[in-house]
This record gives C-alpha cells, sequence and structure tokens, in this order.
C-alpha cells in the first residue's frame, strides 16, 4: 500500500513535468521555398530555408537550415547555425555558368556582425566555397598617429587621431607630448556584411566586404575598410580596396 501511494505520488511529478519539457521545444518552421535552377541541369531544384526558434517570445532561430530536393528524388541537407532574419540569394558567384547559393544571416551582437555561407551544387555535387578574408594589421605610432596596412603587399597608411588625443592620454596609451607609452594594436574586427554586386555584364557578380576598425576600444571607431572581391581560378582576388575613415567626434556645441 504505501509502494503504491508512493509511485502515484512520483508518476504524477515526472510525468506532467516531461510533458511540459516536451511542450515547449519549439519546432522546426519553414521560413521560405524557392525554385532555381542551382544544379546547372535545367531542372529548377526546391530549396525550403527552415529554422528552429529560441522560443515562441523571440525572432532567432537558433538553428538555421536548407532541404534540397531535385525532380529525380536527390536531397541534400545544410546546416547554418543560429542567427536573426536568414536570406538565400542565387547568384553565380563562382562564375561556372550555375547558379550558386548565398546565405547570411545577422548575429544580433553590437559589431554588426553577420553570418555567411556559400555553397555550389553544381552537377549535383554539393561544395562550399571559402568566403573571403582580409589579412589586416594596425597599430598605434607616436605623435598621436595610427597605421594600417590593407593587405600585407600594400603600403602603410597613416591616420590622424590627435582629435581624440585627451582620452588617449587618459587611457594611458600617450603621454602628454604624444609619446607612445607601449605598443598597441588597433581593434581589427573581421569582416562584417558581405553585400554581392555586378562587377560588369562580362565579369559578373562579385562580393564587397566591410571591416571595422577600431582604436582604444571597440565604440572607437576609426573607420572601416571597403573591398571589393572577385572569384577567379578558385581564389577569391582583390579588385578594388580602400580606407574610409570615421568622422571625427565632434565636442558638444
Amino acid at each position: 500500500m504505501i509502494f503504491t501511494h508512493i509511485f502515484l505520488i512520483l508518476l504524477s511529478i515526472v510525468i506532467p513535468s516531461h510533458a511540459a519539457a516536451e511542450s515547449t521545444i519549439p519546432d522546426s518552421i519553414l521560413i521560405q521555398t524557392f525554385h532555381e535552377d542551382i544544379a546547372g541541369d535545367g531542372y529548377k531544384e526546391t530549396i525550403e530555408l527552415k529554422g528552429t526558434l529560441f522560443s515562441d517570445d523571440t525572432n532567432y532561430y537558433r538553428d538555421i537550415g536548407i532541404d534540397v530536393s531535385n525532380k529525380f528524388g536527390k536531397e541534400w541537407k545544410i546546416s547554418y547555425g543560429g542567427g536573426y532574419e536568414p536570406e538565400l540569394q542565387f547568384l553565380d558567384l563562382n562564375h561556372d555558368g550555375v547558379k550558386d547559393v548565398f546565405y547570411q544571416s545577422a548575429t544580433g551582437g553590437s559589431g554588426g556582425l553577420y553570418n555567411y555561407q556559400l555553397h555550389t551544387f553544381k552537377g549535383d555535387k554539393l561544395e562550399e566555397i571559402p568566403l573571403p578574408e582580409q589579412p589586416v594589421s594596425g597599430e598605434f605610432q607616436d605623435n598621436f598617429k595610427a597605421m594600417i596596412k590593407l593587405t600585407p603587399t600594400s603600403e602603410e597608411q597613416s591616420i590622424d587621431v590627435s582629435e581624440r588625443k585627451t582620452e588617449y592620454i587618459e587611457l594611458g596609451i600617450y603621454d602628454e607630448s604624444g609619446k607612445l607609452i607601449q605598443p598597441k594594436s588597433l581593434m581589427i574586427d573581421p569582416i562584417a556584411y558581405f553585400d554581392p554586386i555586378l562587377v560588369n555584364k562580362n565579369k559578373g557578380y562579385g562580393l564587397k566586404s566591410y571591416q571595422q576598425i577600431s582604436g582604444a576600444y571597440h565604440a572607437d571607431q576609426l573607420g572601416t575598410i571597403e573591398t571589393l572581391w572577385f572569384y577567379e581560378d578558385d581564389n577569391w582576388i582583390i579588385l578594388q580596396t580602400k580606407w574610409l575613415p570615421t568622422p571625427s567626434p565632434q565636442p558638444p556645441s
């Protein structure tokens, strides 16, 4: 009798809590369906963009992916991880005559970063195409200057940071005379954003990237590196890169 009573108590605790736990797990939802020829065989594949929301009261997807199928019954799956506002674009970025699948989603972080992946399905063969990375370097220098190199082979570019000198002196980066107290690198973010760009009708599409450079801390933005990339011979090459300085902070009026 005592054993039966204990068993019923345990059963009343375990079953409802287990059922409640299951009911709070969000299901994967269909975000958007596309029909594009991404294999290059003249037939359109069905591409379903799906995601699993982190919870019912957020627009963050803890898991995003696509299901791809063709008329012959072949299927592929790609997982993209988490993010906000997932999007797909279908562009021939590797210039093989077939549209590729270009994915992006916002990370939701303060740096305005996005997640990206690029895949090709040509000939029913799924392959990921790595996206470009720009090896930028930068550091503070004497006399309230900073230096950046946009590429390993480019010349150093000098930046005047004298309008920020009061704060930099307070932070212990410089002394009053503008002498650098100790070596200090600039804060170089990874590429935050890629924008597909039509280079010209003959060449086709490339990618424009945006990469932020900061000084003493992340909000101390010095400028952005804007680079135009083009995929050629299985590599990303730089067609153009330039430095866009952030307007200097103005004193309160």
